[in-house]
């Protein structure tokens, strides 16, 4: 019976150590906010294109129809050593499409953790904007 008691003791010590140190994590992790991007509608492009003040980029892959005002094409897998096809401003607007909106997501992803900091995402890409005509 002692040694059952022994046993829950140590049990409950350790587990409780357990959640002190797993809650300095959650309190510490917190400096390290993940980079984020925004997401824009085919209608809010589209608004957007009549004053144009962006760079529009397509990263699908592979090359298929633009969008008209699109200034370059740059393959979502290889934005990151394209950046010199972007502005050096980082503050600079840049809006991404792909076909779908998924590799544009990925790029949109990659550029906010290269410290851009006004990147859009056309969510739906080329397939929402030709279904909305």
């Amino acid at each position: 019976m002692r040694l059952a008691i022994y046993f829950l003791i140590a049990f409950s010590l350790i587990f409780l150590g357990c959640a002190v140190n797993e809650q300095d994590t959650i309190n510490t992790g917190s400096a390290f906010e993940k980079a984020t991007y925004k997401n824009m509608t085919v209608d809010e492009l589209n608004q957007q294109l009549k004053t144009k003040d962006f760079v529009l980029v397509d990263v699908n892959i592979p090359e298929q129809n633009h969008i008209n005002g699109t200034e370059s094409f740059i393959p979502y897998d290889e934005i990151e050593n394209q950046l010199d096809r972007l502005p050096q401003d980082k503050d600079a607007k840049i809006v991404l499409y792909c076909r779908t909106g998924r590799m544009s997501e990925i790029a949109a992803q990659k550029l906010a953790e290269k410290g851009y900091t006004s990147v859009y995402n056309v969510v739906g890409g080329m397939v929402e904007w030709v279904g909305k005509g």
